[in-house]
Parts: C-alpha cells; structure tokens; sequence
C-alpha cells in the first residue's frame, strides 16, 4: 500500500472511530443521531484526535499499532479536558473509562488488524 493511501486511510478510520463512538453514545442515551449533533459532540475528541496526531507525528507511521497506542490516551485526554473547559460539557468517571476504552479499541484495534492482514 501506497504511504499516502495510508494516511489517507488511517485519517479516516481514526475520524470513524471517533464519529462512531459519538453516535453510538448519543443513540444510547436518547440524544439522537442528528448529524449537527454528533458533529458537536465529536468535536472535542476530534481536536484531540487532531492534537494527538502532530504531537506523535503520526504521519510517519499513519498505520503502526505502535501509533495507536500513541495517540489514544492523548486523544482521550486532550478530549476529556475540552469537552470539560471549552464545551462545558460532562466528564463523568463512567463516560471517561467507556471513552478510553472504546477509544483505544478502534485506534489501536484497526491497525491490529492491519498489521495482521499486511502480514498475510
């Protein structure tokens, strides 16, 4: 695979993993799926995403589990502290350990799976 398909690829799935996370946990909530909505709610984690990616330069290695693992508990934190500040919105201890994991499960779970299928 090309290194720009890569970090095309890898752009858009760690932008899906975050937009996923959102929408799954404002359709549980009742909240709805509108697409302002999710957008809103995104946002934070996506800036954090963002952040996360220029702090690790993660444009070197867009596809590596070890890049993942790097930018997941920064995405979650930068996340967690907008959402906090900047959103006024809640950060409570539930939503903070479901957001860390189903973070880091996608983040670092998609290029698992692609390092094993690269492997093949």
């Amino acid at each position: 695979m090309q290194t720009d398909r890569r970090l095309e690829l890898a752009i858009g799935l760690d932008v899906f993993v975050v937009v996923l996370f959102v929408a799954i946990g404002r359709r549980t909530h009742d909240e709805g799926s509108a697409f302002a909505g999710v957008i809103k709610t995104a946002l934070p984690f996506l800036l954090g995403l963002g952040a996360a990616w220029v702090a690790v330069r993660a444009w070197r290695r867009p596809t590596a589990v070890l890049t993942g693992l790097a930018i997941w508990p920064l995405t979650v934190l930068i996340g967690m502290i907008l959402r906090r500040t900047a959103f006024d919105s809640g950060t409570a201890t539930a939503f903070v350990v479901v957001a860390t994991l189903f973070l880091g499960a996608g983040l670092v779970g998609w290029r698992w799976v692609a390092g094993l299928l690269r492997r093949r």
